[in-house]
């Protein structure tokens, strides 16, 4: 396991390995997950045991041991494996690598992979080494992962600037084909009265399929398409020969080498129906959850293509309607329409430039400053000639004898009737006259907009004001569209990924959540919930907070769910797993942040009285306990996680009757403030859950209108999640 033929990555530590007599232990927890396991003895690394993990890994499907390792998987002694395997079984120093790359197999079976392992050496009772021990976790999906988010992220952006639909779709299709091989993407666009399904684009399908599919009908049973798009539900058809949705299309699948299609409707926000977005195979093919996941991700972002590809084109439409009864004002407000519609800074300015052309001059030209120097990034002209000519022209920053020199300097406008200063092509253009307006942000002048005009026409005070405000808008909205765009995308896209989809259906018990961040939303928050069932039939909840915001605070609140999930079926009670969560806190790379964490870990079980509960709380607020004689805190003592290495943390049990509730919650709720600065505190949460209903979303709903009404609507400064947990009556409607 090797990061390439001539160098592997590894750390060398220089502790022992684990003791022997761990052994046991070690193959019984390595066989029951994913992670790869083999325990070598001897320099010549003679496997003696290894989990089913490793084998699938490496590609065996023979499970034999006694033979050297090198011998079972020749490919790898190229790679380094075997000389690292001698230094470690050599030096007595373990060695770790992280994503390691490795080929694995042989020909045609040849494929890359990515690992995060350890070696280990391995020592009798004397001390002495006897062999090396392996354990690794394959980072191939990770790797995966990364290039189907940046693809994902590219398509976003391109959206963001109103890049064509076709060729967004083009671009998505194309992305899908490279990151899933095998894989034909189509997707059909539904007509205004969703009746009928028009071709958008399939760039891996052949021309006479799409051409003979375009137009077709939404029906129950017209193919796969046709299907989802009247069912408004995901159609997987495995095998187009057999299947009677394909009766009336299957020689045509057939001419065209198909013979398994995943259909999944593209709906708006609203509901309506956009299209349909389908994944092809050449071989019949039932897909598995990362298939439907990744038609799931891009279906919807195909729907916010279409949507805003609907939203321009109504607006361009409305704009030609309005144009000939447009005044001054009229103006502004789409210019400043258009100039906030895009959110890429280049764009903003090219858009101000043929806003300008010729509502306000035949010409027009936008230049801004970048590095001491004067960069012409927008031109705009009746013709591609003189757009040409005014593009080729760079104004000098420093010149006396340049108009836009001069605005930039002094911030003030400028106008002329005249040929203006300095060298350019004025007698080429026919130029007569100009106006230069500043673009300030800040009160510092970052670009000019220049507008000249031709034969007879001259810039009077009007004109010059309209000017000067339509500058003034589209300095904010390029300096928006320049801060904006990252931020929110990056924000809405991980704060997504760490809460609930949606919420579960419990066993005896009613659960209601709440997430409110700060702000406007263009940092990821740091506080997190959690509920998922375990293999014992208990389910696990958490509640917590991460210091901090933005991305390292998302990575924080990953690696805290994540983890909890990966060892919470392993572990025996919440204390052990929020030990291992500090563990992992501890031991992550400084570079993916360093602040603590608080939380409330448990597990419950429904019983024939409520439900049992056993929870662990570190450093976070203290739950309350709502009963028909009151509310009252159940204390739990537990420091702050990812600080010491080693909490004392207490687990404290606790018995829900029915129609008794635990209430979760960050500091954000108690920690609003209202307009006099006071804190809505501890005491005014319980005297607000004083009587407590009987349901959690009655609870959850009483809890936000008491903090809103104290708040009187202000904006929070942190964020606000809520966990509300109900045992319910038996035989009553969760």
């Amino acid at each position: 396991m090797t990061n390439t033929p001539e160098q592997p990555a590894v750390l060398e530590g220089p502790g022992p390995g684990v003791a022997s007599a761990e052994e046991a232990d070690l193959r019984a927890l390595f066989g029951e997950s994913t992670t790869l396991f083999a325990s070598l003895a001897g320099p010549a690394h003679l496997l003696e045991t290894a989990n089913p993990a490793f084998f699938t890994a490496v590609g065996r499907t023979s499970t034999r041991t006694g033979l050297p390792v090198g011998q079972l998987i020749p490919e790898l002694a190229e790679q380094g494996f075997t000389a690292l395997l001698d230094r470690v079984y050599r030096t007595g120093r373990p060695c770790t690598g992280r994503d390691a790359r490795i080929l694995l197999g042989e020909s045609a079976q040849l494929r890359e992979a990515f690992f995060d392992f350890t070696y280990e050496p391995r020592r009798d009772v004397g001390g002495n080494v006897m062999g090396v021990r392996m354990i690794g976790v394959e980072t191939t999906q990770v790797k995966h992962a990364q290039r189907l988010t940046a693809e994902h992220r590219a398509l976003l952006e391109q959206i963001a600037r109103q890049a064509p639909l076709g060729e967004v779709l083009e671009g998505m299709a194309k992305a899908i084909e490279d990151l899933s091989p095998g894989v034909l993407v189509s997707v059909l666009l539904a007509d205004d009265d969703g009746l009928h399904l028009r071709h958008g684009t399939a760039p891996g399908l052949p021309d006479f399929y799409n051409q003979a599919i375009d137009g077709i009908a939404t029906g129950d049973g017209v193919g796969s398409c046709g299907t989802a798009a009247y069912r408004r539900q995901r159609v997987v058809v495995s095998d187009i020969a057999t299947d009677p949705y394909w009766d009336d299309f299957r020689d045509l699948a057939e001419r065209a080498g198909l013979a398994a299609c995943w259909s999944t409707p593209i709906l708006g926000c609203d509901g309506q129906l956009l299209g349909t977005f389908a994944m092809y195979h050449r071989v019949p093919r039932t897909p598995v959850e990362a298939d439907l996941a990744l038609a799931a991700v891009f279906a919807d972002t195909a729907a916010l293509a279409i949507e805003r590809h609907h939203a321009e084109q109504a607006r361009l439409a409305a704009e030609a309607r309005e144009k000939a009864a447009q005044d001054d004002l009229a103006f502004l407000l789409k210019a400043s329409t258009a100039l906030s519609t895009d959110l890429d800074y280049a764009q903003t300015l090219q858009r101000l430039a043929d806003l300008c052309v010729p509502a306000l001059a035949p010409l027009c030209a936008v230049d801004v400053v970048e590095e001491g120097r004067v960069r012409r990034i927008a031109t705009a002209a009746p013709t591609e000639h003189p757009q040409q000519l005014l593009a080729a022209h760079i104004p000098v920053y420093d010149a006396a004898d340049d108009a836009v020199a001069r605005v930039l300097a002094s911030s003030l406008t400028e106008v002329a009737r005249r040929t203006p200063t300095g060298p350019g092509p004025w007698q080429d253009l026919n130029v007569t006259g100009y106006l230069c307006v500043p673009l300030t942000d800040r009160g510092q002048t970052f670009a000019t907009l220049t507008l000249l005009t031709t034969g007879d026409h001259m810039f009077d005070g009007h004109a010059v004001a309209l000017a000067e405000e339509l500058a003034r808008r589209a300095a904010t909205a390029a300096r928006n569209a320049r801060q904006y765009t990252q931020r929110a995308a990056l924000a809405r896209d991980l704060q997504a990924g760490l809460l609930l989809p949606e919420l579960p259906t419990l066993p005896g018990a009613e659960l209601a959540t709440y997430y409110h961040p700060a702000g406007e939303g263009l940092e990821i928050g740091g506080d997190f919930y959690d509920v998922f069932p375990l293999e014992d039939g208990c389910w696990a909840f958490m509640l917590g907070d991460v210091c901090g915001r933005g991305a390292l605070a998302a990575t924080t609140t990953a690696l805290v769910r994540h983890t909890v999930r990966a060892v919470a079926s392993f572990l025996p009670d919440p204390h052990a797993v929020v030990q291992a969560v500090n563990h992992a806190l501890i031991k992550r790379h400084g570079s993916h942040g360093t602040g603590f964490v608080t939380l409330v870990y448990g597990h419950f079980t429904s019983a024939k009285a409520g439900l049992d509960i056993e929870l662990v709380r570190a450093g976070h607020t203290l739950p309350l306990h709502l009963t028909a004689d009151g509310t009252r805190p159940v204390n739990s003592d537990g420091p702050l996680l990812g600080v010491l290495p080693d909490p004392l943390l207490e687990s404290r049990r606790v018995h829900l009757a029915p129609g008794e509730s635990l209430v979760f919650y960050t500091d954000g709720i108690t920690e609003a403030r209202d307009s006099a600065d006071e804190q809505f505190d501890e005491d005014r949460l319980t005297q607000a859950l004083t009587p407590a209903p009987q349901r959690a979303s009655d609870i959850l709903a009483l809890l936000t209108t008491a903090v809103h009404a104290f708040t009187d609507g202000r904006a929070i400064d942190d964020d606000q999640a809520v966990l509300v947990l109900t045992a319910t009556h038996p035989g009553s409607d969760t």
